[in-house]
């Protein structure tokens, strides 16, 4: 069976976005060494990505041009070659190479992938498909880097949550620019 994982970023205050929606505070310290062989690695691991229409909009209309190859040339070339799934009851189409449009019941087609064969599903962003996925109990590990930042105010990962959900610590890791990876399983 699939797993699906969450990879996310959050500010010290809990925030994935600020209060405009923006989320390039979340990009700081990305060109530190060590960071950077992370995140480099961590694309390596293959999957298909998913997302909700306005991350997929975001990522579509960064990693297809040539400043993303330049920029970052391996995250580029999987975030462009791996298969993906956007969410949306409002797009027509996805026209970002390898995408597939899903436009109704997250929940249903998540369970349907999870059990078909292939590779671990990745949501990245996207943070109401993460609250509604966390809502039904599909989502089997939250990756969560906080980045050493303070926003003050914005969107919380887990908007419209209605239950506790208890969550077990399985890895940790601090990176020399200030950024903790935490990752935790469901209990």
């Amino acid at each position: 069976m699939r797993r699906l994982v969450v990879f996310n970023m959050v500010s010290l205050d809990g925030y994935f976005t600020d209060a405009h929606g923006d989320m390039r505070w979340a990009h700081q310290g990305s060109a530190e060494a060590e960071w950077k062989a992370f995140v480099n690695e961590n694309a390596e691991g293959g999957g298909t990505l998913l997302f909700g229409r306005i991350t997929y909009e975001l990522m579509a209309s960064y990693w297809p041009t040539p400043m993303a190859f330049a920029n970052d040339p391996i995250v580029a070339e999987r975030m462009n070659t791996l298969p993906k799934v956007v969410f949306s009851r409002t797009m027509a189409q996805a026209s970002w190479s390898n995408t597939r449009l899903v436009t109704d019941d997250p929940a249903g087609e998540i369970r349907r992938m999870k059990q078909a064969a292939g590779m671990d599903l990745v949501i990245m962003g996207s943070g109401s498909i993460v609250s509604q996925l966390t809502q039904e109990g599909l989502i089997d590990e939250y990756q969560i880097v906080v980045i050493p930042i303070i926003l003050g105010q914005g969107r919380t990962l887990f908007e419209g949550i209605t239950e506790q959900r208890y969550l077990k610590l399985i890895k940790t890791r601090a990176f020399g620019n200030g950024n903790v990876l935490l990752c935790y399983e469901r209990v």
